[in-house]
């Protein structure tokens, strides 16, 4: 995991969560936040992100496993408990686990746990490392690096799109309206 730790700080720039190693780079606001909060289908929003989300990864990565992250953030579920941790960002304890794309969608839902950013795994990338998908904790919005194919087609999606913001390096990624704790 030293790829991430050691291409990420503290700072407001995309680089607090993905190393600066991708060719393009979005934020992608989490269902709720971006003034869908009074909605009642909001539990049908967040499954509509997560399955267009996955479906999206899915076809920008090869045939392959998946790294799965859980951050231990003691409220989350790390679907894991027993396995050992890593450490990454600021001292953050993930479980990292390989498995893939239907494991990403299910595992959390399958512990009939609670979680307040949906039911995706907080880190995610394909074993190529071609892209990288990460929701801080205290953020409430995705950040993802990786090919521009794959950020022009976020930008593109019916669901994703419209909560999506293509972002540059040494940019404020914090989406408009929103606070950095």
């Amino acid at each position: 995991m030293a790829w991430i730790g050691d291409g990420t700080s503290v700072t407001k720039a995309i680089t607090a969560a993905i190393p600066p190693i991708f060719d393009a780079y979005a934020t992608l606001e989490l269902p709720g936040t971006a003034g869908e909060a009074g909605d009642p289908l909001a539990g049908d929003a967040q499954q509509r992100h997560d399955d267009a989300l996955l479906a999206l990864l899915s076809r920008h990565a090869a045939p392959q496993p998946w790294w799965l992250g859980y951050l231990d953030t003691g409220a989350d579920d790390i679907v894991f408990p027993d396995a050992p941790p890593v450490t990454l960002y600021t001292g953050w304890r993930y479980v990292l686990v390989e498995a893939g794309p239907p494991q990403a969608a299910e595992w959390r839902k399958e512990h009939g746990s609670s979680f307040w950013k949906g039911a995706l795994p907080n880190l995610m990338f394909p074993a190529d490392r071609s892209w990288l998908v990460s929701t801080l904790w205290d953020d409430d919005w995705t950040c993802l690096g990786g090919p521009g194919a794959l950020v022009d087609d976020l930008v593109r999606d019916p669901e994703l799109g419209p909560r999506t913001r293509r972002v540059a390096l040494d940019h404020d990624v914090t989406p408009p309206g929103h606070q950095v704790w």
